[in-house]
């Protein structure tokens, strides 16, 4: 069957909008998060992913997304960290994915990668972001229990989920007295490595840096690569491990040192935009423009646009996106033998991190082919 013309380029409607808003559940809470307790500037922070989504789209023309980078942002809400440490963990990461993919040798180590373990790492964030998201429900949860049945209610019949339940979260949130999301007035220091000192690089190293790299290969590059094929098929040739990391690598060499959360793409991004309706570059280009239009807004007016929406509707959005993503069609097709190898991903991943769960998993891996191999030699 052709594909429409549209679906190969940018479409601009409602459908398009709607699935871009599919991942604000993702991107809102971190970087207003981060705003609030670490001091970045809203409007550069906004710039940056606006200018990013906006690039995404034209690069890969299909809904591709873009995300905070996650470690350094939980770590950013949990301890002390400057703005920094933080341009200069976003700086290094970059430097990393640019070397990576410009060698070729992150191809070569996705393919080294057995599906077995991708779908434990799939399962395993995907349990996480389903606790991020219950987290964001718990303390208004009958919003996040109405904003639920909206989005479901939607979906159920192909109306636009995710501009209703934002708008109807909004409607909420005026009968709530809890904000959303707090914002903290945040210096506008457009060059964020001026103040940098050997604590903020001793910093950016062990705490933001090396953590953060085992999500972003895993995550941002060899998963988002592989969902993108399953839901584009063809159309998602150029989605590359190579390619991916030599767009993030890029966006946070140029960004980061201007006072840009770290960024890179993410396949539970990929699943929320398409489960929400999006199919082309328009998307992620119509969320990238508005993003651009909410930094330029004076202070007052972004701290109230960004706040309008109550934390537990965006974490009903993000809990319906992490159940579809974790239950993949690789998850209940994987052998029988496999199925071990992927739950001692998925736990490593939950419990501890993607580089935990890629270390367990690639161990379960070498003792389950050792054990088929020696069943086959019996069997002859």
């Amino acid at each position: 069957m052709n594909t429409p013309r549209s679906e190969n380029g940018f479409r601009f409607d409602l459908r398009e909008a709607n699935g871009a808003l599919g991942d604000i559940g993702t991107l809102l809470p971190l970087i207003v998060g981060a705003i609030a307790l670490v001091g970045l500037s809203s409007s550069q922070v906004l710039l940056g992913f606006g200018a990013f989504y906006v690039a995404t789209g034209v690069i890969y023309r299909l809904p591709i997304p873009v995300q905070p980078m996650k470690a350094i942002a939980a770590m950013a809400l949990v301890s002390e960290v400057t703005p920094a440490s933080i341009a200069m963990s976003g700086m290094m990461i970059g430097g990393v994915l640019l070397f990576l993919g410009a060698s070729g040798l992150i191809d070569r180590i996705a393919r080294l990668v057995p599906q077995s373990i991708m779908a434990g790492l799939q399962l395993g964030l995907g349990l996480s972001l389903g606790w991020i998201a219950l987290g964001l429900m718990q303390d208004q949860l009958w919003v996040g229990l109405v904003s639920l049945g909206i989005a479901l209610a939607a979906l159920r019949f192909g109306t636009h989920a995710a501009l209703l339940t934002l708008l109807s979260g909004v409607v909420l949130g005026l009968f709530v007295s809890q904000p959303g999301l707090p914002v903290l007035a945040a210096p506008a220091d457009m060059w964020a490595l001026a103040t940098i000192k050997t604590h903020d690089l001793k910093t950016a190293i062990s705490d933001l840096a090396i953590p953060q790299l085992a999500l972003t290969l895993t995550n941002a590059v060899f998963l988002t690569a592989l969902i993108a094929q399953d839901s584009f098929g063809n159309r998602a040739k150029q989605v590359t491990p190579r390619n991916l990391s030599l767009t993030s690598g890029a966006a946070n060499l140029l960004l980061a040192p201007l006072g840009a959360l770290p960024m890179c793409h993410g396949a539970g991004g990929v699943t929320a935009h398409y489960r929400f309706g999006a199919r082309t570059g328009g998307a992620p280009v119509m969320l990238g423009a508005a993003l651009v239009g909410l930094a330029v807004l004076p202070d007052q007016v972004r701290q109230i646009a960004l706040t309008a929406i109550p934390a537990a509707t965006l974490g009903a959005l993000l809990l319906i996106v992490s159940i579809e993503f974790a239950f993949s069609r690789r998850l209940i097709d994987a052998l029988p033998s496999c199925r071990p190898v992927i739950a001692i991903t998925a736990l490593g991943t939950f419990f501890a991190n993607p580089l935990i769960g890629l270390i367990l998993g690639t161990l379960a891996e070498i003792f389950r082919k050792r054990i088929v191999a020696k069943q086959k030699q019996l069997f002859r």
